[in-house]
């Protein structure tokens, strides 16, 4: 049996270990599910502004349609 081959660069970013071809950029299936599960359970949300409601922001510009 040949061993998995090692994907070059970083390590996994979950656990730390070595990183395999198979599974790039993580080490395993598992380390693959855990990154997959903080995503869907917001743990990586990305902050953002929330908009402005139409009245707060101001006249809108003439379109020059009355």
């Amino acid at each position: 049996m040949t061993s998995p081959s090692l994907a070059p660069g970083k390590p996994c970013p979950i656990c730390g270990k070595p990183a395999l071809e198979r599974f790039r950029p993580f080490c395993s299936r598992r380390c693959a599910d855990v990154d997959l599960n903080r995503w869907l359970s917001g743990v990586y949300a990305v902050p953002g502004v929330e908009a402005e409601d139409d009245e707060a922001a101001g006249p809108k510009p003439d379109d020059g349609q009355d």
